[in-house]
């Protein structure tokens, strides 16, 4: 019997989502999959489902435990980081588990990283019981290649190769300064975002330029940034990208990683290549 943990290393759930929680477990548990529930999950004060520390301590609770293989993160929002000093990184690198989560947990699957060298993977579970394309997404989690597998198109350059880093922009940037930020030097940069529209991108592409990010990478993988694509901004995400990185910078773009209910999965720390 497969083990499994779910967990909330960000906000809180809200009242809201008991129903879907519920589904997620029932659905769970219909794989026959033993399953290990963090008591941090919904929201007790405010937007928090207990302290960092504790949130933490419900972590590792699942990294120490040898049965568990994946650990499913529900949440999103703004809080993940609060939880990287309480984490035990030596424990986490020798653990059987692999870490899933997506949006804000960007910041726990690049310290992860970082600091272990172990990967995790960009996925929402709870696309799994919401949205029109349960079905669809079932079917990619029970069979996995189809989930790991997103179709990119270059933009700009014809390959590109290397251990794939980053996730949702404005999280990735919490990590700047921080001993949990990693090392871009030939990596690929991965990059989606919800919320935020030209201003926001803008600025977010400038500090990544000084950071020196562009001069270090291998090239960039473009999500999807759903406020910007809604609303049809112009210039749109493509085109801010390639002014901050000039037209030697191979890009490609998807549609199948971000915050739509029918994402697929990146995993982040693992190599990837991609070529026409």
């Amino acid at each position: 019997m497969k083990s499994v943990g779910l967990v909330a290393c960000s906000n809180g759930l809200s009242p809201e989502f008991t129903p879907h929680y519920s589904e997620l477990l029932h659905y769970l548990n219909s794989l026959e999959y033993r399953i290990v529930q963090s008591s941090c999950i919904f929201s007790k004060n405010g937007v928090f489902s207990g302290s960092g520390a504790e949130r933490a301590e419900e972590l590792m609770k699942m990294f120490s435990d040898p049965a568990i293989e994946e650990i499913y993160d529900v949440s999103g929002g703004d809080l993940a980081n609060q939880i990287l000093p309480y984490l035990d990184w030596n424990t986490i690198r020798h653990s059987n588990a692999v870490f899933w989560g997506y949006s804000d947990l960007t910041t726990v699957l690049n310290a992860i990283y970082t600091q272990t060298g172990k990967s995790g993977v960009l996925y929402q579970v709870r696309h799994l019981v919401a949205g029109d394309l349960q079905q669809v997404q079932q079917h990619r989690f029970e069979n996995r290649k189809e989930l790991f597998q997103p179709s990119f198109t270059f933009i700009q350059g014809t390959s590109m190769s290397g251990i794939v880093v980053g996730g949702n922009i404005r999280c990735f940037l919490k990590l700047a300064g921080t001993p949990y930020f990693p090392d871009l030097q030939g990596k690929l940069l991965l990059l989606e975002s919800l919320g935020g529209e030209i201003p926001q991108m803008a600025t977010y592409l400038a500090q990544l330029q000084q950071l020196g990010a562009f001069e270090k990478i291998q090239g960039i993988l473009l999500g999807t940034f759903t406020a910007m694509e809604q609303n049809g901004c112009s210039p749109d995400i493509i085109s801010l990208v390639k002014e901050v990185t000039g037209p030697d910078m191979p890009i490609a773009k998807t549609q199948e990683i971000g915050h739509g209910t029918d994402a697929k999965a990146m995993i982040i720390g693992e190599n990837m290549v991609l070529s026409l």
